[in-house]
C-alpha cells in the first residue's frame, strides 16, 4: 500500500500543477507575446513594424501601427482564449504614440478600449469601454481600470464591467468612431494585469471506432435503442421504428452505415412504415474533443444527427438507464447536438445545446453551409471544456456555447455524457422515399492526459496487491454486494489502454494476463454504485 500511497499522492499534486495552468495576456510586438488573432476592422494594421519613434519609455524595435485611412468604425482588436475574470483583475494598458501631423478632421484626440463578448453575432451589443485622452507627439501608458475608472456601458442595464465574466475580446479604437476622418497611430505592450484559464489540450485518443470490421457494429461499443416512448412514439413527431436489424446498421467496406427504410414493421405491438437505428456509445466521458467523419442523407424527411445526452438521463430503454444512471430529466441533463441535418435544408448542418435555460426550439444554437454535405464526408467536431461547447466542421467554426453564468439552468455540462447516432424520418417525407443512409468513417474522442479523470476515491478499497504487479493484480473491496462492473486502464499520459469485463465476486476484483504491459504507472477506473473510482497502480 505504501507504493501505492506515494503514486497518488504524485498524482494529486500532478494533476493541481495542471489545473492551475493559465495564459498571461501580453504583446510586445517582438514576437515575444501571447496575443495571437490580432483583426483589423476598417483598419489595416502591422503587428511587426520598426518603431518611428524610438524615444522616451518606449525604445523597442518593434510596435504595432494602426493606421485607420477613413474607415467609419475602424478599430484593431484581438480575442481570448477564455473569458476575462474581471472581478480579481481589471485593468488592461498599453503604450501609445499619435503623430500629430497623421491625423484629419477634429476628431477628439483620445483612444478607447472596449470589452466584448466576441461569441455573439452582434458582438457590440452588450460592449462595456473606457475612453481616455491622448497628447501628441510622444509615447505615453494609458491604463483602463474596468473596477475604478468612469465606463460606458452600450446597453445601460448591464452590470457594471467587473461584476461579469463574459468578456473575451478586447477592442482598441482611437480618435472616436462613425467618422471617416483618417489616424496613424503606433501601440505597444498591451498587457492585461491578471490571466485566463488556458484551454485544455484534448490531443490524446481515449475511446474510438473505426468501422474496420465488416459487419455487425462492435458489441462493446454501441448498443442499439429501440424501445419506444411511453406514447408510443419517438420525440418531435418521428415516424420509424428504431431496430437492432443488420439491415438498418451495418459496416462495410470501412463505414457505418444507418440505414432508414421504408418497410412496415411490427414491434412493441406497433406498427410503422419506416425502420432506421438509434446507437447509444457503451462509453461516457467528461470534457474532451469529439471527431465524428461522416456523410449525409438527403431528401425532404430525413434527419440525420450526432449528438450527446448526460449519461443521467431518465430515458427508458436507453443504455445508461438500464445500467440504472438515470436520475435527471430531459432537458436537466443537457443536450449537446454536434451535427444535425435536415433535407428539407440540404445544404445547411447545425449544432446546438439544450438546458433548462433554453431547449426545445432552443436560442442556443448556430451552423454553416455544406454544399457537399451529402455527397462528401465531412469532419463534425465538438471540443467541451470546462468552460465552453466549440463547433466546427473540417475544422471551420460556427458556434460557441459560452453562456455568461454558468449554473444548473444553462451549463448540466460538468458530467458525463454519452453518444448517439441515428436517422430519423419527419412524416414529410418523401412518398417515393426507399432508402438513405448516413454514413460514418470513424467516430473519435480525444482527452487530455490524467488531467481528465475525477479525484481518487479510496472509501471502498480495502487492498490492492500486489504493487508492484507482474501478470495480475488484485482489488479488495469493503462490504461492495456481487455485480458486473467495466474496468478502464489508462497509461500515464491519459491514453486509454484496455478495458476489462469483471465481476466482483466476495468483495473482489482480479485482473489476468496483465504481462504484455510495460513497467510503469497506470491508472485503473471502474464503477460501483454509480460512483466512479480510479487507484494509481504500479506494473514491474
Amino acid at each position: 500500500m505504501k507504493f501505492k500511497l506515494i503514486s497518488i499522492t504524485i498524482l494529486t499534486f500532478f494533476l493541481s500543477f495542471l489545473l492551475a495552468q493559465t495564459l498571461t495576456i501580453e504583446d510586445d510586438f517582438e514576437g515575444n507575446g501571447t496575443i495571437s488573432s490580432w483583426y483589423g476592422d476598417n483598419c489595416n494594421l502591422n503587428i511587426s513594424f520598426n518603431n518611428p519613434f524610438k524615444q522616451g519609455i518606449n525604445l523597442s524595435d518593434k510596435v504595432l501601427e494602426y493606421h485607420d485611412i477613413g474607415g467609419q468604425y475602424a478599430n484593431v482588436r484581438f480575442d481570448a482564449a477564455n473569458n476575462f475574470e474581471l472581478n480579481t483583475n481589471s485593468t488592461f494598458s498599453l503604450k501609445i504614440y499619435i503623430p500629430s501631423n497623421s491625423l484629419t478632421g477634429s476628431q477628439l484626440n483620445q483612444v478607447s478600449l472596449k470589452l466584448q463578448d466576441g461569441t455573439k453575432a452582434n458582438p457590440w451589443t452588450t460592449q462595456s469601454q473606457i475612453v481616455k485622452p491622448l497628447a501628441l507627439d510622444q509615447w505615453q501608458t494609458v491604463s483602463f481600470d474596468f473596477e475604478n475608472d468612469n465606463y460606458i456601458n452600450l446597453d445601460a442595464s448591464s452590470p457594471p464591467p467587473n461584476q461579469r465574466n463574459d468578456f473575451n475580446r478586447v477592442l482598441i479604437q482611437v480618435n472616436g468612431e462613425n467618422n471617416n476622418d483618417q489616424v496613424l497611430a503606433y501601440i505597444d505592450d498591451v498587457s492585461y494585469d491578471g490571466t485566463i484559464l488556458s484551454d485544455p489540450v484534448y490531443d490524446y485518443l481515449v475511446w474510438s471506432d473505426e468501422f474496420d470490421v465488416d459487419g455487425p457494429i462492435l458489441s462493446t461499443h454501441w448498443f442499439h435503442q429501440t424501445q419506444i416512448p411511453q406514447n408510443g412514439s419517438w420525440f418531435n413527431g418521428e415516424i420509424q421504428h428504431y431496430t437492432d436489424k443488420i439491415d438498418n446498421t451495418y459496416v462495410n467496406n470501412g463505414t457505418l452505415h444507418l440505414v432508414a427504410k421504408k418497410e412496415n414493421y411490427t414491434n412493441q405491438g406497433i406498427t410503422k412504415e419506416y425502420t432506421s437505428a438509434r446507437l447509444n456509445s457503451k462509453f461516457a466521458f467528461t470534457y474532451g474533443k469529439v471527431e465524428v467523419r461522416a456523410k449525409l442523407p438527403e431528401g425532404i424527411g430525413t434527419w440525420p444527427a450526432i449528438w450527446m445526452l448526460g449519461k443521467n438521463i431518465n430515458e427508458d430503454g436507453g443504455y445508461w438507464d438500464n445500467l440504472g444512471f438515470d436520475t435527471s430529466s430531459w432537458p436537466n441533463c443537457g443536450e449537446i447536438d454536434i451535427m444535425e441535418h435536415w433535407g428539407s435544408d440540404q445544404n445547411v448542418i447545425k449544432s446546438a445545446t439544450h438546458t433548462p435555460s433554453s431547449f426545445g426550439g432552443t436560442v442556443n444554437t448556430g451552423g454553416q453551409n455544406i454544399a457537399t454535405a451529402s455527397t462528401d464526408f465531412h469532419t463534425y467536431t465538438l471540443v467541451w471544456t470546462p468552460y465552453k461547447l466549440m463547433f466546427s466542421v473540417d475544422g471551420i467554426p460556427h458556434y460557441t456555447y459560452n453562456p455568461a453564468i454558468k449554473d444548473i439552468n444553462t451549463w448540466p455540462f460538468d458530467a458525463d455524457q454519452y453518444l448517439l447516432l441515428n436517422l430519423a424520418i419527419l412524416p414529410e417525407i418523401s412518398p417515393t422515399f426507399s432508402s438513405g443512409a448516413m454514413e460514418i468513417d470513424f467516430v473519435r474522442v480525444y482527452q487530455e492526459s490524467t488531467l481528465s479523470l475525477p479525484d481518487i476515491q479510496e472509501n471502498i478499497v480495502a487492498r490492492v496487491y500486489p504493487l508492484p504487479f507482474a501478470d495480475q493484480l488484485n482489488i479488495q473491496l469493503n462490504n461492495i454486494p456481487n455485480q458486473h462492473t467495466l474496468l478502464r486502464l489508462y497509461a500515464i499520459d491519459g491514453k486509454l489502454i484496455s478495458t476489462y469485463d469483471a465481476e466482483i465476486n466476495n468483495n473482489s476484483l482480479v485482473l489476468n494476463k496483465l504481462n504484455n504491459l510495460s513497467e510503469g504507472l497506470y491508472f485503473l477506473n471502474f464503477e460501483i454504485n454509480k460512483q466512479t473510482h480510479r487507484l494509481a497502480v504500479v506494473k514491474n
